[in-house]
């Protein structure tokens, strides 16, 4: 009885990293966020809004008031509604922007090839 409990907590302690690890959507495109006034924010230098139902979430991939990040500069993941307004936002962690080539236009992402198991783009 020791031995199935003692295996089953290390199965699960092998999946949890695995299982933490974030997964974005094939039209997530990367970029550079700056929220300056919500729901205005820059988005790669440019002027974007926040669209109503936004979602940003933070490294730990918990949601996120845009009112707490004013001002900063942050390089993210995101997606856009039929609007042409920032729907998702992830806030990368360091291991994520190590994940190269990743696409930062709709051109790119249309061109190149999309993994979703392993979350890595190629180009052809």
């Amino acid at each position: 009885m020791l031995r199935c409990a003692t295996a089953l907590t290390l199965a699960c302690l092998v999946a949890l990293p695995a299982a933490a690890q974030r997964v974005f959507q094939s039209n997530a495109l990367r970029g550079e966020l700056v929220v300056t006034q919500p729901p205005q924010a820059l988005l790669n230098g440019k002027p974007v809004r926040l669209s109503p139902g936004a979602r940003i979430r933070n490294p730990q991939n918990m949601l996120q008031l845009s009112g707490s990040l004013l001002g900063q500069e942050l390089r993210v993941h995101y997606t856009l509604d039929p609007a042409g307004e920032l729907r998702d936002v992830w806030i990368l962690t360091d291991a994520e922007l190590a994940r190269k080539p990743w696409p930062t236009s709709p051109a790119q992402a249309q061109a190149w090839v999309f993994d979703p198991t392993f979350q890595r783009w190629s180009k052809p």
